[in-house]
């Protein structure tokens, strides 16, 4: 049982962001209200939202109970923020709330809930960092997408902090994160790119153009972001995803890699929003389904530790490679996009339920050579 504290009322007003502070306007970001960033914002709220019934909460029951009333949209975001108070709750003290959650009823939202524990790494000290990450040992997905952990961490930095971040462009500290140090800068790198689609309201061109205001070497990273958060987030009509492709040029397959893994997250968690399917189809070619069934198709044999993939790349990033390597070498993305729907058109359904299939082996696939 977890009961509620003093101390851990003490917590929840140090540690809460209130939901004025994580608007648009409260951040001060550029972007001007429109019902793009109204849709936007919806998404920062429900994190706090989940962080606030976490951090004090009487028991994981009633925590769960009150996730499981938030809209499907947006619950993986509420449960990011459970998972980033009860992974701030057990690395200050000793506890088991964040494997309990995670292999219970956060499963669904595996990759959501990796990405809460980087809002938590956010806020800790590097030294408990060590403290930070579950023993999820025989649940899928573990520990290779763990690095959705420093892509959280990422985000965070870049949409609390986002002068140094973001305007001044500055680089964290390697740290071993399952033994790649080397890799870390990237991983941080994906989540400011995640970050720079809230931070200008989902404005294809304004994100571009923040894009390629960072260094060369970080911009592919940063478009894998933006196709994650354009995708699984949502907030820009068809014909605004097109000039997204246009406007990402070389970095098209980095993208299309960021949206094939937000369907197949949306998938995991059963349930897929129209504006996923919209994003999907514009930004791959694909349905939902059938890039989930890409995502596995390109995930890496489980060889070796998870720090330990071929060149030295951690399996996390041989399964970005392997995706943005099929898309290279289909030329998919060099086909004309699907045409934009017309206006008043639903694009896809508002939202369905999808069937959570069982993780199944993916089956062996051409490795691409590294990429620098």
């Amino acid at each position: 049982m977890i009961v509620p504290t003093t101390f851990g009322s003490l917590r929840r007003l140090v540690l809460t962001p209130s939901l004025a502070s994580v608007t648009f306007a409260g951040r001060g970001f550029p972007a001007e209200p429109t019902e793009t960033t109204e849709r936007l914002e919806a998404v920062p709220r429900a994190v706090v939202c989940g962080f606030e019934w976490g951090i004090d909460a009487r028991s994981q029951w009633e925590v769960e109970r009150r996730l499981a009333l938030v809209d499907p949209e947006q619950r993986g975001f509420a449960y990011e923020g459970a998972t980033m108070a009860f992974t701030v709750l057990d690395a200050m003290g000793r506890g088991r709330r964040t494997r309990d959650l995670l292999t219970g009823s956060g499963q669904p939202h595996i990759f959501l809930a990796y990405i809460g524990i980087g809002f938590a790494m956010a806020r800790l000290p590097r030294p408990l960092w060590t403290k930070v990450l579950p023993d999820l040992t025989g649940t899928p997905y573990h520990p290779t997408m763990s690095w959705l952990a420093v892509d959280g961490y990422g985000f965070d930095l870049a949409y609390f902090h986002t002068r140094r971040w973001v305007d001044e462009q500055r680089r964290p500290k390697p740290y071993p994160w399952q033994g790649a140090p080397e890799y870390f800068q990237r991983a941080v790198d994906q989540g400011i790119g995640r970050a720079l689609w809230f931070i200008h309201g989902g404005a294809p061109r304004q994100v571009a153009a923040a894009v390629r205001r960072f260094a060369a070497d970080r911009q592919a990273d940063l478009w894998g972001g933006v196709g994650l958060a354009s995708t699984f987030a949502g907030g820009s009509p068809s014909e605004g995803l097109g000039v997204l492709c246009e406007e990402a040029g070389p970095y098209r397959a980095e993208l299309a890699q960021g949206s094939v893994f937000a369907s197949k997250a949306r998938a995991y968690a059963g349930f897929v929003p129209g504006h996923t399917e919209a994003a999907s189809t514009a930004l791959t070619g694909l349905s939902v389904e059938a890039a989930a069934k890409l995502a596995d198709e390109c995930a890496p044999e489980a060889a070796g530790p998870a720090g330990a993939g071929s060149g030295g790349l951690p399996p996390y990033e041989l399964w970005r490679a392997n995706v943005r390597a099929h898309f290279r070498d289909t030329g998919d993305l060099l086909r004309p996009a699907p045409r934009p729907v017309a206006q008043g058109a639903q694009a896809a359904p508002v939202g369905k339920p999808v069937q959570n299939a069982a993780p199944r082996p993916a089956p062996p696939v051409k490795r691409p050579r590294p990429e620098k």
